[in-house]
This record gives structure tokens, sequence and C-alpha cells, in this order.
């Protein structure tokens, strides 16, 4: 062998050598950000499993409330119930945009039942004075603060993986180990984006129950 073929031979291991770092490289980026966009999705499960948590104790403590509107109870509960049924895999973020759509649907209708019922609560001066409930009502405050933060990291880390997944060399190597582009958390309704305002005006006269 010449030495003109064993100079091509060298370039061409260098070649292949320094091809096969780059598909690594690529490789392993995409596996990090697809494990961010998990670890973002786990945390906005958290926040919505705390908020769920919420809801039994909450409408306990409304329960004691003479005449309050059942309906709005009865929603509240129907609305947590729909949030069990929601399949997601637990701990990965979903793939499948029409599930995460059901997910967030879901979701937001508990968020609309229980501001509902924390708005009607503002007409019994009783419930208003219990110590249980300001700190139930003080709590799911906070935790739909945590809801609205997760969700934007959860897209901004979707955000990232999907912008990387679609760059070229990349998408082909996406290709061929099955990465998948992430769908977003959406805003159903407009200001959906922003956390449920969970304010009580505890020093102000409250209107007397309607009969």
């Amino acid at each position: 062998m010449g030495k003109i073929g064993l100079g091509c031979i060298v370039i061409l291991i260098i070649l292949v050598v320094i091809v096969g770092l780059s598909f690594a490289g690529t490789y392993n980026k995409l596996v990090g950000l697809s494990q961010e966009v998990d670890k973002s999705w786990a945390e906005v499960e958290n926040q919505y499993q705390r908020r769920a948590d919420l809801v039994p104790n909450l409408v306990a403590t409304v329960q004691g409330a003479a005449n309050f509107e059942k309906e709005t109870l009865t929603q509240v509960t129907e609305a947590r119930a729909s949030v069990g049924r929601a399949t997601v895999t637990a701990g990965k973020a979903p793939t499948d945009p029409q599930a995460l759509a059901q997910y967030e649907a879901a979701q937001n209708q508990l968020g609309s039942a229980l501001q509902r019922l924390l708005v009607v609560s503002e007409r019994y001066p009783d419930l208003k004075a219990n110590a249980s409930f300001r700190d139930l009502s003080a709590q799911l405050e906070g935790t739909e603060n945590r809801i609205t933060v997760a969700r934007g990291r959860f897209n901004e880390a979707a955000q990232a993986y999907n912008t990387t997944l679609k760059r070229f060399p990349t998408n082909l190597i996406a290709g061929m180990f099955g990465f998948h582009e992430r769908p977003y958390f959406k805003a159903v309704t407009p200001g959906a984006e922003k956390a449920p305002t969970v304010q009580f005006n505890f020093g102000a006269p409250t209107p007397a129950p309607a009969k």
C-alpha cells in the first residue's frame, strides 16, 4: 500500500471519528433537553396534584356554611374527578398534543370551579371568619401561582427542546432515534395563562347570603 493510500485511510478514519463524536454529542444533547422537559412536566404535575389535594378539605369546610350553594360544590367535586380521568403518563411529558389539550382542559375546568367557589364564599361572613377556610384559601392562592410558574418553565423547556429538534442535521438524528416534538400549554381562554385571582378582603363588610 502506497503512502497516498495510507494517507487516505488515515483521513477517512479521522473523518469517521469526527462524525461519530458530532453524532454522539447531538444525541446526548437531545437526551438532556428531553429529560429537562420531563423534569419540568413533573413539577407541573406536582403543583396540580397539590391543588387537587386541597379540594376535599376546602369542600368539607365550605359545606359547614349554612345554605351554601350546592351547585357550586358539585361543580368543584365533578371537576376534580375529571382531572383524575385525564390520561397522561405520570412523570413524562406527553408527545400527543390532543392528550395535553384534554389534560389542560380538565385542569382549567377545576381552576374555574374553584374560583367560582371562592367568589361565592364572599357572601358568607361566617365562612370568611373561619380560620381553616382562610388557611386553605391562602394555600390555594399560593398553589395557583406555583402552577403558573411551573407551566411557564415547562413551555420554556419544551421550546428549547423543539427548537433544537428541528435544526439540521439534528432533525435527522432525532428521526433515527425516535425523538418527537413536545406540545406546549396554551391558553384556552384569554387571560388563562395568568393565575386565577384568589383574594379575600376579610375586613370589608359582606352582604348577607341571598335567600
